[in-house]
């Protein structure tokens, strides 16, 4: 995609968004918002509740935001979840209502920082939140529910959870964006799944794991993407099929540059720089080796 294909709200005083920048601060998002799914925290702050399985926990915690729904609309939601994997969070809104899950979530997020000694001096954390503020108000949310949930829950008085919750907005806000684009291209949610594990994203292990798809879901979603030429009849990703891919994520790209555009080039770029060590401090410690160092794993 040409950035002179970028729509008008997509043009910042500093030019067109380049989408080199929008990958770059995407990544950055995605990589200071994942350790929420990792870290031990988040298990014990579940636990609380009485929910010690991982999977309900996490469609929980991520949920949360939209309030007490139905399984099946954080089916519809996080898209590339089996319904049997989402199924399973029933019974979560029992054990705390989600105004309490959203509250354990901050508060292991906040535990999780301060153990691995995530670094902002007072002026970057106030810099970084003039800078995501502004996104966070400006976005379009039509048709973004996971990012329109979040930018709804009220910031903890913690500043640098509050921080992480705007960058959680970012993040989801992407990832709404991504489902459409992958709805465009044809692929089902078992089917995006498979070729972004044979494309080496995300260990196939994990994902078989966390979204469970069973066998015979897992070769009919297989041979559908051989049938498209973009797997080989052993499940290897063809070059076609990775050209599909990374078009895929220039279209997300494309999508995310209204986005940014408040801020500009610029100041996603200084944006992505100033978030860093928080990934910079969960790395150190080993927190993200179990994917691979990804952080698209969410």
């Amino acid at each position: 995609m040409h950035l002179d294909t970028l729509p008008d709200d997509a043009r910042t005083g500093d030019g067109p968004m380049n989408l080199n920048t929008v990958r770059d601060v995407s990544r950055a998002v995605s990589a200071a918002h994942l350790f929420i799914y990792l870290v031990p925290e988040t298990a014990e702050e579940a636990a609380e509740f009485g929910v010690t399985d991982r999977g309900p926990a996490y469609l929980a915690f991520r949920s949360a935001a939209m309030g007490a729904v139905p399984w099946q609309v954080t089916l519809a939601a996080f898209y590339n979840f089996s319904p049997r994997a989402v199924r399973a969070m029933v019974g979560v809104w029992d054990a705390a209502p989600p105004a309490r899950w959203q509250a354990a979530r901050f508060l292991a997020a906040g535990r999780a920082m301060r153990r691995v000694n995530v670094h902002l001096i007072d002026d970057h954390l106030a810099e970084a939140r003039s800078l995501i503020d502004p996104v966070v108000a400006g976005a379009d949310y039509a048709g973004k529910m996971l990012a329109a949930a979040n930018a709804s829950v009220a910031l903890p008085f913690d500043p640098l959870v509050a921080l992480w919750q705007q960058i959680t907005v970012a993040r989801e806000w992407r990832g709404d964006a991504h489902l459409v684009v992958l709805a465009d291209n044809g692929l089902r949610p078992c089917d995006c799944l498979v070729l972004h594990t044979a494309t080496g994203r995300l260990p196939t292990a994990l994902a078989r794991a966390t979204r469970r798809w069973d066998d015979e879901e897992w070769s009919a979603a297989t041979a559908r993407l051989v049938a498209r030429g973009w797997l080989d009849s052993h499940g290897v990703v063809t070059d076609a099929g990775s050209a599909a891919r990374e078009r895929i994520e220039v279209e997300t790209d494309a999508h995310c540059a209204a986005l940014w555009a408040p801020i500009g080039n610029a100041g996603a770029r200084r944006f992505a720089s100033l978030i860093e060590p928080i990934a910079n401090a969960f790395a150190a410690v080993g927190t993200f080796q179990a994917v691979r160092g990804q952080p698209d794993l969410a």
